[in-house]
């Protein structure tokens, strides 16, 4: 091939122009889930891997689904200060952060897990919308920061840099003090400890899901067959399981986690630069929209963190981008993040039977006297408790616990389509707290 005919990749926003717009190009009802890559779907079935972290033990391999953005440099702290929400204040070398970065209108451009690593060391993981963005600002900022990626195992050849196990479940931390011979050193929540088993050195990061305490191990990759194994096989007599893909990508909805939300990107002015920046075949440009929540404005799908429940992160101790419009939305009434609980008739007629296996990212409207109020954004069936569950926004007014609402199940077909009104199917649903979790709400923190 000539140099002549190697054309630029396409960027973002020369996707969204051809498309029309921002939800022109991200409408998808036809979308299907994505796979965790090499962990499989299920070990011992998505029902008992679910059951696992609410009675016994669960092992979640989370090492080859996510990326990670490593950021080295004198400017590495500056970066993260200027352009995200947190506190910095005490942020101390092995703790980590709910990343908060948001535009200048105080939306998130997608959340994520930083942790600091050594001085002027750190590590972002999450989605790459949350990379990108820092990423961007620190290239056209000029920041003295050395950025490297490491992609998740599906656009990665060969083995990622990190291993992640998650060991979580009312029993964990007793097969965890038998994998290492005895207590490790007591960490609070979102803080690291060094550990070492068998001659291996990695970190233990207090830290896990669906409300369920435990630690989420963190070390070098060619350990990671070993420490697997080893806590597998310590976690045996308390029935530790190991978690499929299936049942893992259904775990925040306990906990009150809304993963990948639309990154605030798509529509204002000072945003172009950067959208022309992205590619048109990355992480913003394919994630998918879908659901009975159809609208046009891309506006209406963004959200603050303050609905996300983020607000004990956004710190107004330091200049940073966003903070003028977070302070100004921190007082004003906003959605409420609840949990809506399904009713299991009406969902058994929609579905044409019972729902066995569940998951759905889709935005599904829920109304209340015809009107929509707020909408769900992460359903799923949880076997344990023998409901669907969808984790969603709802208006101040009917966010009590109890409120009765309707959650409108289907699949609009998106712009320049008629929606059908019989391809909807109206469920009789109960507004319940979030975290749904008891001991997420109650206990799951406090240390």
């Amino acid at each position: 091939m000539s140099f002549d005919a190697v054309k630029p990749m396409p960027s973002l926003q020369s996707a969204m122009d051809k498309a029309g717009s921002a939800v022109n190009l991200l409408w998808s009802p036809v979308a299907t889930h994505w796979e965790v890559p090499v962990v499989r779907p299920e070990y011992v079935g998505w029902a008992a891997e679910q059951a696992a972290w609410r009675e016994t033990v669960a092992l979640k391999d989370l090492s080859h689904h996510m990326n990670d953005l490593f950021l080295d440099g004198p400017d590495a702290m500056r970066l993260l200060k200027d352009f995200s929400a947190n506190d910095f204040v005490n942020f101390e070398i092995g703790r980590a952060k709910q990343f908060v970065p948001v535009s200048a209108e105080g939306n998130i451009i997608v959340d994520g897990i930083l942790m600091r690593n050594g001085q002027e060391s750190f590590t972002l993981t999450g989605v790459p919308a949350a990379q990108n963005w820092i990423r961007y600002q620190g290239e056209i900022g000029r920041y003295d920061v050395e950025f490297r990626i490491d992609p998740d195992s599906d656009r990665r050849k060969g083995d990622p840099e990190l291993f992640r196990f998650q060991v979580s479940g009312p029993l964990a931390i007793q097969a965890i003090d038998k994998a290492f011979g005895g207590p490790i050193p007591k960490t609070k929540f979102f803080h690291s400890t060094p550990v070492s088993l068998g001659g291996r050195h990695f970190r233990a990061l207090r830290h896990g899901m669906a409300g369920q305490p435990g630690y989420e191990f963190i070390g070098d990759f060619k350990d990671a067959a070993f420490v697997k194994e080893a806590l597998m096989a310590a976690g045996e007599e308390f029935g530790i399981v190991h978690v499929g893909g299936k049942a893992y990508f259904t775990n925040g909805i306990e906990s009150g986690w809304i993963p990948t939300p639309v990154p605030a990107i798509f529509d204002q002015d000072d945003m172009r630069a950067y959208r022309e920046w992205l590619p048109a075949f990355g992480y913003e440009g394919r994630k998918p929209l879908h659901g009975s929540m159809y609208s046009p404005d891309i506006r209406d799908y963004y959200l603050t963190p303050y609905e996300l429940g983020y607000g004990r992160s956004v710190a107004f101790s330091h200049d940073y981008h966003g903070r003028e419009a977070l302070e100004r939305l921190k007082d004003r009434p906003h959605r409420q993040r609840v949990t809506f609980d399904l009713d299991p008739a009406d969902v058994a007629r929609a579905m044409g039977g019972e729902p066995g296996y569940y998951l759905s990212y889709g935005r599904y409207a829920v109304e209340a006297d015809g009107k929509q109020v707020g909408y769900g954004c992460y359903t799923a069936n949880i076997a344990p408790v023998g409901r669907m569950l969808s984790l969603g926004l709802v208006a101040p007014e009917h966010a009590a616990p109890g409120t009765p609402v309707v959650f409108v199940w289907g699949e609009h077909p998106g712009p320049g389509a008629p929606a059908d009104a019989a391809a909807f199917h109206r469920i009789r649903a109960t507004v319940r707290p979030s975290p749904y979790s008891e001991v997420a709400r109650t206990s799951y923190r406090q240390d």
